[in-house]
Order: structure tokens, then sequence, then C-alpha cells
């Protein structure tokens, strides 16, 4: 009779891990680097020096945002 508390403590723990609460799913870096830009009217322009990102931008218009992969056989 040993091997009823151990069934039971088996499914307890199956609920248990069932009940877990799910990690939340991280945005890849592909996405990341594609931010909407906006337009606001009063919203700062940033001044820049050099090659650096400047995410966030205040434009217009900012055509289609895709990635294109072409495949080359060498």
């Amino acid at each position: 009779m040993w091997f009823v508390p151990f069934l039971i403590g088996l499914a307890l723990n199956v609920v248990a891990y069932m009940l877990l609460p799910k990690p939340k799913v991280s945005k890849p870096e592909a996405a990341k680097d594609m931010e909407n830009p906006v337009a606001e009217a009063g919203k700062a322009i940033p001044v820049v020096f050099g090659t650096v990102r400047v995410k966030g931008l205040n434009i217009l218009w900012y055509g289609e945002k895709s990635i294109t992969t072409y495949q080359v056989s060498a």
C-alpha cells in the first residue's frame, strides 16, 4: 500500500506543473530593430555626431518596413 501515497503525490505534482504561469516570450532582435517612427508636433529633434543608431525618430513618411531575404547561388 506504499504506492497509493506515491501516486497521489505524483498526481499533485503534475497538476501543480500544469498550473504554473507561463513565461512571456520576448521579441526577436530583428523585430526590435523595426520600431515605428512617429509624427508628433513639438517632439525634440536629436542632434547626432558620428555614427549612431537613433530610435523613435520623428518623421513624416517611411516607406514599407520589411525584411527581404535573397538566395544567391554561388
